[in-house]
């Protein structure tokens, strides 16, 4: 695949986004991106599914098959700079192997690197156990507190941006570069990030413009994007510098979108002033009736590439909704909120697995 040079900013020296024409005629070129939110049934973060002694590529690959099986051809996965610094060329080494295994699936991958959602203060070593019935009980930040809240840290991460980018940048294995999830999310339901008080926004943004330059020096052949997740989209005037920010410097446009079948057109109607091809990153809550069903064909009549929250009930726990870390469960609900299959493999809803596959082989045919 051809690498795209783009025009330099002259103001700061930085390579620009892709040019519209670019990106647009790169997303013509593929078919049409399906997938979910990938994380195995045996890690309950980020750092459990990536650090030596937990990786565990034979789960992956089963798991993996399930996802090709439903006609899914990509998947969004997850990152941590700790796992980084503690063994880069082993952490290199498991990624390398983790995409041979998606490929083989013809499924490629969006890596995600940092993520401003749920615990501030991840550790790596052995993680702790899921807490019953709760959605995400242990998934961690990246960075956490204690490097976001601390500007002169940033530099720091540079090494863990550049290092996977430089080793992949030619690997078509790779999708797309996804440099920070909901960065302004401030887990009010959740950890609450009350030391961040109205900074985080403010912090993310600017390790955010960093991380964008660590990549864009590099010309890589994937597109970068960032997702915002919330506020009014309809005009720039009525979002905040962040969301602006992560819009106008997006290769290809991305988003989060949790709503029904009237929330997401809207969403997406709102974006296409952009003039760039879309991926909602994030969807599907079922008792909100954001699901497969409602959800994609939307998608796929806008051309937007979709990811669904979820895939596998384990660790995670993300079939519990988002109010469970608020209101005790003494069993899975009835109704689950994302995931597709438990641990086994026995989908939660047959039917919904029948239309998914009837759903993706006739729009791959």
């Amino acid at each position: 695949m051809k690498t795209f040079r783009n025009d330099y900013n002259n103001d700061e020296g930085l390579l620009l986004p892709w040019s519209r024409k670019q990106i647009n005629s790169w997303y013509a070129k593929i078919p049409w991106p399906v997938g979910c939110n990938y994380i195995p049934q045996y890690a309950i973060n980020q750092i459990e599914m990536w650090q030596g002694e937990s990786f565990d590529i034979s789960i992956i690959n089963k798991e993996l098959s399930w996802a090709a099986g439903l006609g899914f051809n990509t998947i969004r996965v997850f990152l941590h700079h700790l796992v980084w610094e503690q063994d880069p060329e082993g952490f290199l080494n498991r990624i390398d192997q983790f995409l041979s295994c998606a490929a083989a699936h013809n499924i490629r991958t969006m890596f995600v690197f940092f993520d401003g959602v749920w615990d501030p203060f991840p550790k790596v070593g052995i993680q702790p156990e899921p807490k019953r019935h709760v959605h995400n009980s242990g998934w961690v930040q990246c960075p956490g507190y204690e490097v976001l809240n601390d500007v002169d840290k940033y530099d720091g991460l540079m090494g863990y941006v550049q290092g996977i980018v430089s080793r992949f940048k030619q690997d078509e294995r790779v999708f797309v570069w996804d440099i920070f999830n909901e960065p302004d999310n401030m887990n009010l339901g959740s950890y609450k990030d009350d030391h961040y008080s109205v900074h985080k926004a403010e912090l993310s943004m600017h390790l955010l413009k960093k991380a964008v330059r660590w990549i864009r020096s590099i010309e890589p052949i994937q597109p970068i994007t960032m997702a915002p997740w919330q506020f009014d989209w309809s005009c720039p005037s009525l979002m905040n510098t962040l969301t602006n920010y992560m819009f106008t410097n997006s290769d290809i446009l991305s988003f989060h979108c949790y709503e029904n079948r009237e929330g997401i057109s809207k969403r997406i109607n709102d974006l296409k002033r952009y003039g760039r091809p879309m991926l909602c990153t994030e969807y599907m809550a079922r008792p909100f009736n954001s699901t497969f069903r409602e959800i994609l064909p939307v998608l796929k009549d806008h051309g937007v590439g979709g990811y669904n929250w979820g895939f596998v009930a384990g660790k995670s726990q993300t079939h519990c909704p988002w109010d469970s870390w608020e209101k005790p469960y003494e069993k899975e609900p009835e109704v689950w909120f994302h995931d597709v299959y438990r641990e086994n493999g026995e989908p939660y809803d047959i039917k919904e697995i029948e239309y998914l596959m009837q759903f993706n082989n006739k729009i791959s045919a």
